[in-house]
């Protein structure tokens, strides 16, 4: 599939790569496959993203503050963010249930060194905001040293294989060992683990990941027409 030079943009690169990395997983999708697509060589592309984990790494930080927004459109007003942060997982956890490629996806954004440290740095800073009232001594560094063990619960709870519990019972675990770790009282826990269970957080997870496909197709479009008017203002 051709097209024009002008065309073969860090913003086309992006929009193409998440479209292959949900179509076909960011396993079996290589930067020549993606610089292919795009009618470029491989090493033009990597001129913008030296490896596939820098492609990662930009698609994981966009999709961490995007699916954040996006749950907290699911909470019911007056809810603390504890119940986001909560919703959040689970919702994640249910998508990669049911669709083996998201499952990937999601896998190598918590493998790779890099895409890891994005997730940590942006769930410390949320982590703070909600649990600071039942951590009110703890410093940045603490929460930051909750989150890599907070990651590694996300990890495993996503990472299932033919003899894993229940999703249900997975979910309820992680929720309460991460919710202790933020020393949140067993009555709390018990409420807020109970309630995003009983919501429709599988319809959630996979209203999350359309819309963030979308959003990338329309966030990329209108920076790529912005860029060309700009290019014919100036001739």
């Amino acid at each position: 599939m051709a097209r024009r030079r002008v065309n073969t943009t860090r913003l086309e690169i992006i929009q193409v790569a998440i479209e292959m990395f949900m179509k076909k997983g960011y396993s079996a999708t290589s930067i020549k496959a993606v610089a292919d697509v795009l009618d470029m060589s491989t090493g033009h592309l990597t001129f913008y993203f030296p490896t596939k984990e820098h492609l990662l790494a930009e698609l994981v930080d966009i999709l961490c503050n995007f699916q954040w927004a996006e749950v907290q459109k699911h909470v019911e007003e007056g809810e603390t963010m504890v119940m986001a942060i909560c919703l959040e997982l689970t919702s994640m956890a249910a998508i990669c249930e049911e669709n083996d490629i998201v499952k990937d996806f999601y896998l190598s954004a918590y493998t790779h060194p890099m895409t890891l440290e994005i997730i940590r740095k942006n769930d410390a800073g949320r982590a703070k905001l909600a649990f600071e009232e039942y951590c009110p001594n703890w410093d940045d560094t603490r929460f930051a040293e909750a989150e890599t063990l907070v990651s590694g619960i996300e990890y495993a709870t996503i990472m299932t294989t033919g003899d894993s519990a229940p999703l249900d019972i997975r979910i309820a675990g992680a929720l309460d060992n991460i919710l202790t770790l933020y020393q949140v009282p067993q009555d709390i826990r018990s409420r807020k683990i109970e309630k995003v269970l009983g919501m429709d957080y599988k319809t959630i997870g996979r209203s999350v990941l359309k819309e963030f496909i979308t959003f990338i197709k329309e966030t990329t479009e209108q920076a790529f027409e912005e860029l060309m008017a700009e290019k014919e203002r100036k001739r």
